[in-house]
């Protein structure tokens, strides 16, 4: 299952909480979180038994029909498109099934807050069969805007990593309101990488994630090139706006840097994922001229007044080749788009 133009909204690098668990004995519930699919390290045990890269529940003894359950509060609010339940390195001890609950909770809510929410929450994925070691992959058909699931497995078990796919649903009236420059193309503003030239090494989503890039796989960058041309990637804004200034990071970048980059956007309607990103008879103009670029620096461009004007997407362009750990475009939304 292809999960293009989808982020995961339960990411701990987008803010994702694994809040309360039912039963958390054999490893923690925060684990469901955690980049990667988990490890399995070969005679590594803790006192309560066998150490696991996941959640894992002890083995139920009570009348049948019940299951065990995980609360998350996504890092984005969003409407979920599929989830991944990924069993990996779960053979003999991964659960049956499982099922998905999801709600849109406001508010700052206390433990005994949520466990008594439950009539809060909407079934989005019925009890599906699991099988162990594998990536799980379901379908999800709701067009509602969430800020929590709950994840239920039947009856117990093991559970490496939990991916909830989706598309970012900001609170626009909010954001709105403050009417303060914001990071237009940012995950949480609901920015989304459309098309590259290259993700060799590592992909553009992360140029737009939050916070200050952790090493130099944080950020995207090509392979070398060896002909002529440059690298690029589009991007689309989570809504249209007037972008004021540029950021352009190339922090842990060093000997593998562009030389120089530009910026360019143009103002497409309803070209939102997952429509094909704009072509070159969009009307491409230059918002940021072509600049040098230094190594594990941040740089700081404006965009000249009469290149101020509303976009939907933009086309970063890298010459020749290297890499980016961000690219932050503060503006203003345009209102009533």
């Amino acid at each position: 299952m292809t999960h293009e133009g989808l982020i995961d909204l339960a990411s701990a690098r987008l803010g994702g909480r694994a809040l309360l668990a039912s039963d958390e004995f054999f490893a923690p519930k925060e684990n469901l979180l955690a980049p990667g699919r988990g490890v399995f390290i070969e005679g590594k045990y803790t006192d309560r038994g066998k150490w696991m890269d996941g959640w894992e529940t002890r083995r139920r003894r009570g009348p049948e029909g019940g299951y065990d359950w995980c609360l998350i509060r996504l890092g984005v609010p969003g409407a979920i498109s599929a989830i991944t339940v990924d069993t990996n390195h779960f053979r003999g001890n991964h659960p049956a099934a499982c099922s998905l609950d999801a709600a849109m909770l406001t508010g700052s809510l206390g433990g005994r807050q949520l466990r008594a929410l439950d009539r809060a929450f909407t079934e989005v994925l019925p009890r599906s069969p699991l099988a162990g070691h594998t990536e799980n992959e379901f379908k999800v058909q709701s067009g509602s805007r969430y800020t929590h699931v709950r994840l239920k497995i039947y009856p117990d078990g093991g559970v490496a990593r939990l991916r909830v796919w989706g598309e970012a649903r900001p609170d626009w009236r909010r954001i709105g309101a403050t009417r303060r420059a914001i990071d237009l193309v940012a995950v949480e503003h609901g920015g989304l990488p459309l098309s590259t030239s290259d993700q060799f090494f590592s992909e553009p989503l992360n140029l737009i994630m939050p916070g200050r890039p952790r090493d130099m796989g944080d950020g995207w960058e090509t392979r070398r090139r060896r002909g002529p041309g440059h690298d690029w990637v589009v991007l689309w804004l989570g809504r249209r706006g007037v972008i004021e200034r540029v950021e352009l990071d190339t922090t842990h970048f060093k000997g593998n840097f562009p030389e120089s980059a530009s910026l360019e956007g143009c103002d497409v309607r309803g070209g939102a994922p997952p429509r094909p990103p704009p072509g070159e008879d969009a009307g491409w103009r230059e918002l940021v001229p072509r600049a040098g670029l230094r190594a594990n620096a941040r740089h700081r461009l404006a965009v000249a007044q009469a290149a101020r004007v509303p976009v939907t997407h933009v086309r970063l362009n890298i010459f020749p080749d290297g890499g980016v750990a961000r690219l932050r475009l503060w503006g203003k939304i345009v209102d009533g788009v």
